[in-house]
């Protein structure tokens, strides 16, 4: 064996994902409850988690928030704000029962699959929705129409579907779903339903296909791929699956570096590292300065896709905002008259 070729096997490197990590509607929720904190100071409750990311909600945690399951467990008055997943009409109805000051931090993408709802369950169609039985995103657009929305869990519940009419059905889907799986649960219903119409544009979001595109471009090369983040993360449970069906010889979800198991990189000379839509950058860090601890110094960045996407802060919490800048203007104007 020459020097070059043993040098070549013995070689360790990590190719890293770009994009990973947080996706615009994450920024925006996360920044929802850190402003809410300075406008009208701790604490501010939080129906759910904000995100799902035990690290996210950990930090906002120790800053003054405090995560509840039900509006029932805020106080009247209080200070709510609803996760970026999106609710039912009916939690907006129990927060103005309660006289509760709502901000609601569901994503924009999210809200779309809701208006969508709306619109063909106005419609009088039947709608599928391709998601997972129990993910808040799936329970809060399923509310929007409950009489007209039957869950498809995967390709295999697509076999159980019935409809009223075969000519009216649409199927819309949870944003954070494998796009793959996604469609082959829609080719299946379609062979059962040939008039099964599509949704006006995608509802798997840019930020979940952009990251599992990624993956799949690095995959192959990987000897295991890193995930970073938490188990309830929809998008980022996908990502594992995505990368061993790409190629990876082996696929692990982490929520920090300390869980990463030496016994994963025995043998291995690529690691893959990427993060699911909720978990910031600095975790991802932490997990580079494992790997380079254990010899996976070499950082290559793959990039597939250049995200440029943000998104406004919600509007009452925007109105507050302006309204608490406008008297503290007055207050000043009015300080150096005096």
């Amino acid at each position: 064996m020459t020097e070059a070729q043993a040098t070549s096997q013995t070689r360790k490197r990590v190719l890293l994902a770009k994009p990973r990590g947080y996706c615009a509607g994450v920024d925006r929720a996360v920044q929802t409850v850190q402003e809410a904190l300075k406008l009208y100071g701790a604490p501010i409750y939080v129906r759910k988690q904000i995100v799902h990311n035990k690290h996210v909600v950990s930090t906002l945690e120790r800053d003054g928030a405090i995560f509840v399951e039900e509006n029932e467990e805020v106080p009247e008055g209080a200070t709510v704000v609803f996760s970026a997943h999106g609710v039912a009409p009916e939690v907006h109805e129990q927060a103005r029962a309660r006289s509760l000051r709502a901000i609601d931090a569901t994503c924009p993408l999210v809200t779309k699959v809701h208006h969508e709802a709306r619109r063909f369950a106005a419609d009088d169609y039947d709608i599928l929705l391709i998601g997972h039985e129990g993910h808040e995103e799936v329970v809060g657009t399923a509310g929007e129409a409950p009489a007209h929305i039957q869950l498809v869990d995967g390709p295999e519940d697509a076999e159980r579907v019935t409809v009223r009419d075969p000519s009216k059905v649409v199927w819309l889907s949870q944003t954070t779903l494998s796009v793959d799986e996604t469609m082959e649960t829609v080719a299946r219903l379609k062979r059962r339903l040939p008039l099964l119409q599509s949704p006006p544009s995608d509802d798997i979001c840019y930020a979940t296909q952009n990251r599992q595109h990624v993956v799949k471009e690095i995959a192959a090369e990987c000897d295991v791929v890193i995930v970073v983040g938490s188990r309830n993360s929809s998008n980022s449970v996908r990502l594992v699956e995505v990368a061993v069906d790409a190629g990876a010889r082996g696929g692990h979800l982490v929520d920090y570096a300390s869980e990463i198991s030496d016994d994963w990189l025995v043998g291995a000379s690529t690691v893959g590292v990427t993060s699911g839509a909720s978990v910031p950058d600095e975790l991802v860090m932490e997990v580079l300065d494992h790997l380079a601890a254990r010899g996976f110094g070499e950082v290559t960045e793959v990039t597939t896709a250049d995200e440029r996407l943000t998104f406004s802060l919600p509007q009452e919490l925007r109105r507050d905002m302006k309204a608490a800048a406008a008297a503290r203007a007055e207050q000043t104007a009015l300080a150096g008259n005096g």
